[in-house]
């Protein structure tokens, strides 16, 4: 009995003292401070935004558009480079060519007043004897005159001295104005046969071998035909050298005209056609077909000069084969003249040059050669340098004033 009466106390003293470590720990959390309250800060709301102001964001980065946003793995796509500015080309309008020689005369006196002057020298001389007269045939012949028509000058310069009797400068200058105009054949007919047919345009053919300005000259050209209201299509059938169409597309672009060109190398006389059915399909006036240059010892290139004739003549005739020739060549230009008349049909003559030669008498030994006319000269390096020939402003550029 007394050993279950010590059980029961120790067993509530245990409860007890349990319990008073329950208390005791509630007491000591209940004595801790508890920190002070925080006060909370107050933030002004944003002000509502006015008609027209951009509403403010809480961030400092601007916002972006779905396509600025990179997205995890997308690369950004090359920007595109911008596209070539095609400079604009300003179509010229060239001078008019009626009266151009008589405009570059300047040009031509410069260098042929050899001739003229040395003849009125000669001429005016109080004797004139057979020292003279063999003078003034060298002078001539010496201008390129060439021999059968020196001869012929001379005889009638010494019959209609003779005659005279007393001379006077301004007779002597007339005389051989008179006489020299005679030389060159006022006759012949000079027009240059570029105007439409029916059902085709106008064809010129340029010819002639290389180094004698033979583009520059179907460049300059379609000039001449576009200041006379004419309607142009050039034709770059020159595939053999380099760049050349690419110089007659600027000569054509210059003014207006279309170029049909092909690759280099390609067949010239196939070029020639589409130039010819192009100038049907624009109903051009004129087609100026360059041709390529060729030197007149090759007899498989001048073949194929006349190949590219009767091909073009599949679409109708061919009105005008203007043969270029560099008037510095002199007796030279006679050979290659005579090799290109056997192969087409020269229907008149082009000399360039012929203010940087003092031999202007290669007018009269061509036209005799050929028997064909000298239809344009070249007078200088500019655009508008190439002016129709005549004869009376020609000689009078020879004798000065």
């Amino acid at each position: 009995m007394e050993i279950v009466i010590l059980v029961v106390v120790i067993a509530l003293v245990v409860v007890l003292g349990a319990g008073g470590l329950v208390v005791g720990s509630r007491r000591r959390k209940k004595q801790l401070p508890s920190p002070p309250p925080s006060t909370p800060e107050i933030t002004k709301p944003p002000a509502e935004p006015h008609i027209g102001d951009e509403a403010a964001t809480q961030t400092e980065e601007s916002r972006r558009t779905i396509e600025e946003v990179e997205l995890p793995g997308a690369t950004a796509a090359p920007e595109a480079p911008a596209p070539e500015t095609v400079p604009e080309v300003v179509i010229e309008r060239p001078e008019p060519s009626a009266g151009r020689l008589v405009r570059l005369r300047s040009r031509l006196s410069r260098s042929q007043n050899s001739l003229g002057k040395g003849l009125l020298t000669l001429l005016s001389r109080e004797r004139l004897d057979e020292d003279t007269w063999e003078e003034v045939e060298d002078t001539l012949i010496t201008a390129d005159v060439g021999v059968a028509p020196t001869q012929e000058l001379v005889e009638r310069l010494r019959t209609r001295v003779r005659v005279l009797g007393t001379r006077t400068p301004e007779e002597l200058r007339a005389l051989l104005r008179e006489e020299l105009v005679a030389l060159v054949d006022p006759t012949l007919d000079r027009t240059l046969h570029t105007d439409s047919h029916e059902e085709s345009p106008g064809v010129v053919l340029v010819v002639g071998v290389n180094g004698t300005g033979k583009t520059t000259t179907t460049g300059k050209l379609a000039r001449v035909l576009v200041a006379d209201g004419h309607s142009v299509v050039l034709g770059a059938a020159d595939t053999f050298r380099a760049a050349a169409a690419d110089q007659l597309q600027t000569w054509g672009e210059r003014v207006g005209a279309r170029t049909v060109r092909g690759p280099e190398g390609g067949d010239p006389a196939s070029i020639a056609f589409d130039a010819v059915k192009e100038g049907i399909a624009q109903g051009a006036d004129t087609v100026l077909i360059d041709t390529a240059g060729r030197l007149h010892t090759k007899t498989g290139l001048m073949d194929e000069l006349g190949k590219v004739k009767r091909v073009v003549e599949k679409h109708g005739p061919v009105d005008e084969v203007l043969l270029v020739l560099d008037a510095t060549t002199g007796q030279n230009g006679l050979v290659q003249a005579r090799v290109f008349a056997e192969v087409v049909d020269i229907t008149g003559i082009v000399l360039t040059k012929l203010d940087g030669t003092a031999k202007g008498g290669i007018v009269v030994a061509v036209q005799r050669e050929l028997g064909v006319p000298v239809k344009l000269i070249g007078l200088g390096e500019g655009a508008d340098d190439l002016a129709p020939f005549e004869p009376g402003a020609f000689v009078d550029a020879l004798i000065g004033d």
